[in-house]
C-alpha cells in the first residue's frame, strides 16, 4: 500500500525566489530572510538538483522554457524517474541549481 504522501514543498537556499507548481510551493530563502524553522545544514545557493513531473509532451515543456527565455542545459534525453522511463529536459535557476522537467507522456498518446 503506497503512503498517502505527495510533494508539498521543499526549501532551498537561493537569492529569494518562490516557485508554484499547481498546489505545491517551493520556498527559496534568500539573504536576509530568517524563517522560524530551517535545516540544520542549509543548502548553499546553486547546490540543489530538483525534478518536477511535466504533465504532457516534453516538447510543451521546451516551448514553455523558450517562451520564458530559460536556456536549456541538456535534453530532451531519456531518463528514469519516479514513474519509470521518461523524457527529461534540464535547465538552471538564477543561482545555478539544476532543475529538471520529466515527462512520462508517450508520443503514441499513452500517459501511463
Amino acid at each position: 500500500m503506497p503512503l498517502p504522501v505527495t510533494f508539498d514543498h521543499c526549501v532551498v537556499h537561493v537569492s529569494g525566489w518562490a516557485y508554484r507548481f499547481g498546489a505545491a510551493q517551493l520556498n527559496l530563502h534568500g539573504p536576509g530572510f530568517h524563517p522560524a524553522e530551517v535545516a540544520r545544514l542549509p543548502v548553499e545557493p546553486g547546490n540543489s538538483d530538483l525534478c518536477f513531473r511535466w504533465n504532457g509532451p516534453i516538447a510543451d515543456a521546451i516551448t514553455h522554457l523558450e517562451r520564458c527565455r530559460v536556456p536549456i542545459d541538456a535534453g530532451p534525453i531519456e531518463r528514469f524517474g519516479a514513474k519509470g522511463s521518461g523524457t527529461s529536459v534540464y535547465f538552471r535557476d538564477p543561482d545555478g541549481s539544476l532543475l529538471e522537467f520529466i515527462s512520462y507522456h508517450r508520443e503514441d498518446g499513452d500517459r501511463s
